[in-house]
């Protein structure tokens, strides 16, 4: 073959090598899923040490699973259903994301006893259901949680234990009638609560202050949306 016939040959293989490659590559990428974790300071504080945005990064690097998944946190202290609904167009649809992990509730309940601001039921579930609505028109996977706990006691002494109950039976009955992947908090920490709280505490077992986490309860909320992450892959 003519050295002219060879360099052309070299240089087109090389050429379409390039192409597949870069081909390649950007399938890669636009394969990456996107998370927005959406809610209040339990969230704000997941993106810090050992906070559960943290861990689960730290997870997927440790899977070898990083490339695959960007992990953002658009957590707000204070904040309730109805602020997670005034804010999703900057701080969520903005973003583009693939899923949306809505992570709300304590303080809708914690609010009418602490400060008399809290979220009453039919509003709360009016507005919980126009983010899903919102979301899912922007073609965007959601993901539901129930809140934890305001309290760790396991007699159902803590004060808002009844209210929790009641939002938590609301958000499994959205995510059962929308179909949508639930992630039952409530229940997990109760049940962690359960075998690992025989001294009844108050705080101290999953979180610092009877509703912020500690690195155990981040690490079981992890765990617990991570299960459901997963399956969307």
């Amino acid at each position: 073959m003519p050295v002219v016939s060879r360099m052309s040959a070299l240089i087109g293989l090389i050429f379409t090598t390039f192409l597949v490659m870069s081909g390649f590559s950007y399938i890669q990428r636009q394969e990456k899923k996107k998370i927005v974790f959406f809610g209040d300071s339990i969230t704000q504080a997941g993106v810090m040490p050992t906070g559960y945005i943290d861990q689960m990064n730290k997870m997927l690097e440790g899977q070898n699973l990083a490339a695959k998944y960007e992990l953002t946190g658009a957590g707000i202290g204070g904040n309730k259903i109805y602020d997670l609904y005034l804010r999703m167009d900057s701080d969520v649809i903005k973003k583009n994301p693939d899923i949306v992990v809505i992570y709300v509730g304590v303080n809708d309940v914690w609010h009418k006893s602490s400060s008399g601001t809290g979220t009453d039921p039919d509003k709360f579930v009016k507005f919980y259901n126009a983010v899903i609505q919102k979301l899912k028109a922007n073609k965007i996977s959601v993901i539901l949680c129930t809140p934890a706990v305001i309290g760790e006691r396991t007699d159902n002494s803590n004060m808002q234990d009844g209210d929790l109950n009641r939002y938590s039976f609301f958000i499994r009955n959205i995510a059962r009638e929308q179909q949508l992947p639930l992630v039952d908090l409530r229940k997990a920490f109760i049940d962690y609560d359960l075998k690992n709280n025989p001294e009844n505490k108050e705080m101290g077992i999953l979180t610092t202050d009877r509703v912020h986490l500690n690195p155990s309860g981040n690490k079981l909320v992890m765990e617990e949306m991570w299960k459901e992450i997963s399956k969307l892959r």
